[in-house]
């Protein structure tokens, strides 16, 4: 698993830990890879190709990055 993308079958056992729902793989503006959370528009940082799903590292994410985020999906 490198830094520029998660493993397939572990993207689809991670869960946001606030509301236990999916997460979706999308780039940042930069290019840096985040996993949104599109139903409370927050994203969790990829350290090192490590998620940090943890609550207080998420962020909360503007309407022009939803946007984005979205048409990513």
């Amino acid at each position: 698993m490198s830094e520029e993308t998660l493993d397939p079958t572990l993207l689809s056992l991670l869960a946001c830990p606030q509301d236990k729902g999916p997460l979706q793989l999308v780039r940042t503006e930069t290019g840096d890879p985040v996993l949104y959370n599109p139903r409370l528009r927050i994203a969790y940082p990829i350290d090192n190709g490590i998620p940090v799903l943890l609550a207080d590292e998420a962020r909360p994410v503007t309407d022009e990055e939803n946007t984005a985020f979205l048409t990513q999906v």
